[in-house]
């Protein structure tokens, strides 16, 4: 049996717009997070050495290059843990999707390991260091649905109707960086308030640019949309849209396209991975 076992919840971002490119190469912008109680799930096991060893390896995704090993590494790095761990990764969520899958995974790592390894790191310490690694790792560590600014890393909690989610998953993997390297990609939104998206909602600055360049994102977005409003959450290839059931959300899963993978969740306002935690 694993030492400890943490889900790693998907996310939605319910808008994203691009405020602005900053001279590091990254970009201004804004968004929210909201969690969902669906994800992935990590299995882990303390070693007497210090190996980090995942299991099982995902496709096209060299050991070393995934983020659940470089968070380990990280977290051993700058606490100095001599202990290792064997870390077993139930994979739900598909990767390229926008829905967070490989930052929530390496965020639980981060979680899981400061507690097994008595590292005492404090939740934004843990975040600061996850965002090293990914601009999306520190919502996954604070585990609150949250409004995001600056590259996604300046978090304000906030409370959202818990709605349902119906999510589709076009087969095709969004690369995040070439999206954002596109020279049409709009980067002058204006700023809006949380008051001004409670009001009137926002888009996502990045959807039509890649439903131009993903057809298989295009169509699950047309479909979608003759149900209920549908947009992409974060860089794609995820499409989305909220329902007040669950019997409503299950009911349009179930008509659509076969060859379309879906999937309904219910948006949560606290990731429960801290929950998991064994009483100290």
């Amino acid at each position: 049996m694993p030492d400890l076992t943490l889900p790693a919840p998907a996310k939605l971002n319910l808008f994203l717009h691009i405020t602005g490119r900053r001279p590091d190469g990254y970009h201004n912008l804004q968004t929210l997070f909201q969690l969902l109680d669906y994800g992935d799930q990590l299995d882990i096991s303390l070693r007497s050495d210090s190996e980090i060893r995942l299991q099982p390896t995902l496709p096209g995704v060299p050991e070393q290059d995934n983020l659940v090993v470089k968070a380990a590494r990280a977290l051993q790095q700058a606490t100095g843990a001599r202990r290792g761990a064997d870390i077993y990764l139930h994979k739900r969520l598909p990767m390229g999707g926008g829905i967070g899958g490989g930052s929530s995974d390496a965020a639980s790592a981060l979680i899981g390991l400061n507690h097994l390894w008595n590292c005492g790191l404090s939740r934004p310490a843990l975040a600061a260091l996850g965002a090293r690694l990914g601009a999306d790792i520190p919502v996954f560590v604070e585990a609150r649905t949250a409004w995001a600014e600056g590259i996604g890393e300046q978090l304000q909690a906030i409370e959202m109707p818990e709605k349902w989610f119906l999510v589709l998953a076009p087969k095709c993997t969004v690369s995040t960086a070439s999206i954002f390297s596109r020279r049409e990609l709009t980067r002058d939104t204006t700023a809006i308030t949380v008051a001004a998206f409670l009001e009137r909602g926002g888009r996502n600055d990045c959807q039509a640019l890649v439903a131009g360049l993903y057809p298989p994102v295009d169509e699950a977005l047309r479909w979608l949309s003759q149900h209920s409003p549908a947009q992409m959450t974060g860089t794609g290839a995820c499409i989305f849209a909220a329902f007040a059931s669950a019997a409503q959300a299950q009911a349009v899963l179930a008509q659509r396209p076969a060859h379309i993978p879906g999937f309904v969740a219910k948006g949560i306002n606290r990731s429960p991975v801290y929950d998991r935690l064994p009483m100290s």
